[in-house]
This record gives C-alpha cells, structure tokens and sequence, in this order.
C-alpha cells in the first residue's frame, strides 16, 4: 500500500512548526481493499478510514469535478488509477500540495518548498476558484502566518477579487464561515484575516458589519489611528497577545464597535452613543452566523459596556455596582474578567499606544473581588427575604467597593 503524509503535517515541518494532526493519501486502494486491511471508514463526502491501531486519518487520493456553486457542488472521484499528483493538484495552496513519502522523501509538484522559502501564499491551480470557502481560508492562513513574513502571491489576489465578483461566497453556510472566523481569531494576527478578506471584497460579504467600519474617521486625539476599520484591526491583534488563542475575546474585540458605522456623518469624527448603537448590527451577525450563546454574551457586554469600564475612576460606587451586576458578574464571575482583557485590547489597539497601562482593569477586578466576597448570608436576617433580600446584599456590596476604594486612596 503506497501511502504519503500529506498537507499541514508536511508544511508545518518544513516552516519549524509543532505539527498537529498527521493525515495521509493512500494512492491504488480501493475502499474494499481499505476495509479489508481493517480500516474504519469515516469519510461522508469522500473516501476517509481512520487506522486500526493508531486511529490517524488516511485518505484515498481523488480528484474533484465542480457539479454546482458552492463548496459542495463538486463530484468526487477515488478510483485507484487517481495519481499522488492528482490528488495534490485539487488542493487549495501549494504549500499544502506537498507529499512525503515513507523515507522523508518530498513530492512537490506545484512548487510548494519553495513558496514556504520564499513565505508566499499561492493556489495551486485555477481549480481554487471553484470553492469559495478558499477565499475565507486564504485569509485564515494568512492569520497564522503572517507573523512569519507570508504575503498573499499577486495572481491568487486577483483570483480571490474575481471570486468575490462572481456572487460565489453568498452560497457559504453561516458554519463554515463561522468555522474560519473562530480559528482566525485564536490566531496570532486576527487583523491579517481582516486585512485579506476587505481587499478583495469578501469581508463585505461574509461580515458587512465588520466592513463598514472602514474608512469611519474616530477622533484622532483618542485614535491616532483614525480610521476605524484599522482600529478593529489593531483590537484584535492585541486581543490575541493578551489572550493567545482565545476566539472568546477575539470576537468580542472584533465587534465591540460596531455602532460606529451607524454614526451619522454630520456628528463625525465623534461617535456619541455607539456602544448602545452596536447592540442592534452585534445581534444581526450573531444571528445570521449562528453565534454560539457564550460569545455572543460577552460581546454584547463589551459592546455595550467597554466605555463604562474606560471611565471606571469617574463612576461612583452605586454605578460600579450596577455595571457588575448588568454583566452578570456576581452569577458568573468569569464575565468580568473576559470583559476587562476585552477594554484593555481596546484601549491598547490603537496606533501608539500598544504599550499602555491600563490601570481600570486590575482595579475592575479588584472592586469586584471586593463586592462578591458579600454573600447573601452575611446580610439575611429573620423574615428578610425576596426583593428586600436583593436590595440588602446590594447596599452591602456597594459598602465593600467603597471601602476597598478607600483603602487604595489612604
């Protein structure tokens, strides 16, 4: 049986990256012969068999047909005559059309060592038109590996730009996209994902919320950045220093603005009213991509909340109180410091200012401490209950942030 590690495990080598997942093509095999050498079958769409013994992914090689739009308009062919080269040729980048053979030997068709090499990003032939869900995993890459000098080869540029015109991407379910925004997001550099799909339109397509936000001036004094887009940009990227692969944060820093591009353009560069303006835009994307109930939670706390944690020194004790509470902070204490790595990235995304204190975070956390140390048992007397319960334990909590700000004062 000929059999070749393929794809990510091979590129990941050859970059001097840990390898996750090793999967390989298995070249003249029929189904029946793979099952007859006790293979487990898993494929759906295509031809996959897990390993008897080390339950590892091996794939018969195949080629694709387009039958229909769409990612899933294609018809798949396993027959045992499909060659290694074949089979590379249908993949997406050349630099995972790469084979290795039993004793270390590459199979490299279409360039790929040599684009790892020289850091590019290319498609492997004009068959990368034929499912757009390319597009969106082109700027996924680029998330990953822009960190370590990759740019996206000026043909594939031009290839994703005609993609995006044809009207392809609107055939993408909402999971899939979802499915590359969170890995891009856990990434290292979130904003080349942003970057990739804006310049050749499909960032308008998959997120227009996201999209619209380029070009809206902020008030430079604030954002030395200016353009807002750019801000989104320089948020997520922080986001993903301050939490490495947490799509959690990343998204809530990916959407805590969006009220900014519903600024009306006579009130500009100023955006009065833009955290309570996002709520609306935040609920139409979560809803459209199907958003799991955790992130959606977070960000439209921190859509909603991120300038009130901005001005925490300036609020009183009753208002902190409120703000805690509004997060859920006392049921779910987690919330509070998810929100605060979400205001710091904010604070900190911006041109300059990457290397900035952000004194309201550890004093959030730290008034918070202070007000969830009170315990509905330390207010309760005899025939207390119910709303005048709720409002005791308030008044205590509000007492123990005023005294833990007391403490810092003195």
């Amino acid at each position: 049986m000929k059999t070749y590690l393929v794809g990510g495990a091979v590129r990941d080598r050859l970059l001097g990256l840990p390898s996750g997942d090793r999967d390989y093509v298995v070249v003249g095999e029929s189904q029946d012969a793979m099952l007859a050498r006790g293979f487990k079958p898993v494929g759906r769409d295509f031809p996959v068999f897990l390993h008897p013994q080390t339950g590892e992914e091996y794939a018969l090689a195949r080629t694709e047909r387009k039958s229909g739009r769409g990612y899933r308009g294609f018809v798949v062919d396993a027959d045992p005559a499909v060659t290694l080269e074949e089979d590379l040729q249908r993949r997406d980048f050349t630099i995972n059309a790469i084979a290795e053979d039993a004793d270390g030997n590459l199979v490299d068709p279409y360039g790929g060592a040599h684009d790892i090499e020289r850091r590019v990003l290319r498609h492997v032939g004009p068959a990368f038109s034929e499912d757009p869900l390319r597009v969106l995993r082109a700027a996924r890459f680029m998330a990953r590996f822009a960190p370590l000098g990759f740019s996206i080869a000026p043909e594939t540029q031009v290839l994703m730009r005609e993609m995006v015109a044809t009207g392809e991407l609107a055939d993408l379910v909402p999971e899939r996209v979802w499915q590359e925004l969170v890995r891009a997001l856990a990434s290292p550099a979130p904003a080349a994902f942003l970057r990739t799909l804006h310049a050749c339109g499909a960032l308008a397509v998959v997120l227009p919320e996201v999209d619209a936000l380029y070009g809206v001036p902020q008030r430079a004094e604030y954002h030395p950045e200016v353009d807002t887009g750019v801000h989104i940009e320089l948020v997520c990227d922080m986001a993903a220093r301050l939490a490495p692969g947490d799509d959690l944060i990343g998204f809530a820093a990916l959407t805590h603005d969006l009220g900014k591009a519903l600024t009306p353009p006579d009130v500009l560069p100023r955006h009065v009213g833009h955290e309570s303006a996002g709520v609306a835009p935040l609920r139409a994307l979560c809803e459209r991509l199907k958003v799991p109930a955790a992130h959606r939670q977070l960000a439209e706390i921190a859509c909603r909340e991120h300038l009130n944690v901005h001005r925490l020194f300036e609020l009183r004790d009753r208002t902190v109180h409120e703000l805690l509470a509004r997060c859920d902070g006392f049921r779910q204490p987690a919330r509070i410091a998810q929100l605060v790595l979400v205001c710091e990235a904010d604070k900190r995304g911006r041109a300059g200012l990457s290397d900035c204190e952000y004194p309201q975070g550890p004093e959030l956390l730290r008034l918070h401490a202070a007000a969830l140390a009170v315990r509905g048992a330390d207010v309760a007397r005899e025939g207390l209950e119910g709303p005048a319960l709720g409002e005791a334990l308030a008044r205590a909590r509000i007492a123990a942030i005023a005294t833990a700000r007391a403490r810092t004062a003195q």
